[in-house]
């Protein structure tokens, strides 16, 4: 009996032991989870402690000061010309690749030792970098109706430099430095250059003559200047100026301050067009629908060399246009594209596109899903009245009279 006690006293103790250490090895997984997952936030709070630190210490830091570098010289140094106009023989970093430092750069001064500390990108007008439209418009030839000539014209001058420049080494002429686009409103002027874009898969840059007239002086100029660096940045491009007339109409003896600016911008875009540096694979194309108040020194050879004339698109000009708007339109069968043609006399390209949107209005007015010959009539009826309200006397000055 007493064996038997001491018997179940013992397999209690030894159940309490190994519970007692189950317990403890419990504990011990526990507090190496918890260990872990302290040194993880550890870690973390490490982390933003160094981020904080290193913002506290750019926060800190001494302001630079702008400049540009002017000419390099030996041992590292080199002349700048600071943002508040003094010239200094500065050290350059040894962080600061030497193919980097070249003439004209944007550099950053150390404010006590002048030192130059980092290169800093080419500085351009906001403006200037929202002229880019797209690497390649989406506009080809094919979209563009009735302009065989002109089409031609204008590929011989724009797209054969930049895809096949050695042709014209091998004749040995250059290629014609701009080409001037000229014609009503509405000719396909701006479709053309788009198209000529899209071709020679270059970068097209777009500016309105008149986003260039600034209130500034010497503003106007700057600009002109920083579009032809994005686009030579980005070369091949074609520039292309839109409404040319807004800053190239003829200069008088007698002028205001205003005018004095907008000759100004002038003249820097004849130094771009006919200047001493090279503009390499950048194309020169100008619209304008006012070739009879242009500056004779943008006309004269050397300048804008190639002049285009587009004329008023005649009936079988007309047709081709009216194809062209309505290959994706879904068209009735009394549709007439012939007839339509022969009742959008004296319409631009601008009108019959105009047309094709109006009569698909008013198919959709009437809740149908094609497009009727009654729709084209209304349409004309509806846009061409409209569009001679606002007609400009149309200039008579020929094409062979635009050198004179």
């Amino acid at each position: 009996m007493t064996n038997s006690a001491s018997s179940k006293e013992q397999t209690f103790d030894e159940n309490y032991v190994t519970d007692y250490i189950q317990s403890l090895e419990r504990r011990v997984r526990d507090l190496e989870h918890e260990k872990r997952a302290l040194e993880g936030r550890y870690l973390k709070l490490d982390r933003e402690l160094a981020s904080l630190r290193a913002e506290f210490d750019r926060v800190r830091a001494p302001p630079l000061i702008a400049a540009t570098l002017l000419d390099m010289l030996e041992n590292g140094r080199a002349i700048v010309r600071s943002s508040t106009g003094p010239h200094f023989v500065v050290n350059t970093s040894q962080f600061i690749k030497p193919e980097d430092l070249k003439p004209g750069v944007r550099v950053a001064l150390n404010q006590r030792t002048l030192s130059i500390l980092e290169v800093l990108p080419s500085k351009k007008d906001p403006l200037v970098l929202g002229m880019e439209i797209e690497e390649a418009p989406n506009v080809s030839y094919s979209g563009v109706g009735g302009l065989e000539d002109q089409i031609r014209e204008i590929r011989e001058t724009v797209e054969l430099p930049l895809i096949k420049p050695d042709l014209f080494k091998k004749v040995g002429i250059e290629p014609p430095k701009g080409v001037l686009l000229y014609g009503a409103s509405g000719t396909g002027k701006t479709l053309l250059a788009r198209a000529v874009a899209h071709e020679t898969k270059a970068s097209f840059i777009r500016v309105i003559g008149s986003e260039l007239v600034q209130k500034y002086i010497g503003e106007g100029a700057r600009m002109v200047r920083e579009m032809f660096e994005l686009a030579r940045e980005k070369v091949p491009s074609i520039v292309f100026i839109d409404e040319l007339d807004a800053i190239g109409a003829r200069r008088m003896d007698t002028s205001t301050s205003g005018d004095r600016e907008v000759h100004r911008t002038l003249m820097q875009l004849l130094a771009e067009i006919d200047g001493f540096d090279p503009r390499g694979d950048v194309r020169i194309l100008a619209a304008t629908n006012r070739p009879d108040i242009l500056d004779p020194a943008l006309l004269r050879p050397g300048r804008f060399d190639r002049l285009i004339y587009f004329p008023l698109p005649d009936q079988k000009v007309r047709l081709a246009i009216v194809k062209i708007h309505t290959k994706q339109m879904n068209l009735s069968n009394n549709v007439n594209l012939k007839a339509l043609a022969r009742a959008t006399e004296k319409a631009t390209g601008a009108d019959i596109k105009a047309i094709c949107t109006e009569a698909g209005m008013f198919a959709i007015r009437d809740r149908r899903e094609q497009v009727e010959q009654l729709d084209f009539d209304r349409a004309v009826a509806k846009v061409l009245p409209s569009s001679r309200m606002l007609e400009v006397p149309e200039f008579t000055l020929k094409p062979e009279k635009m050198y004179g």
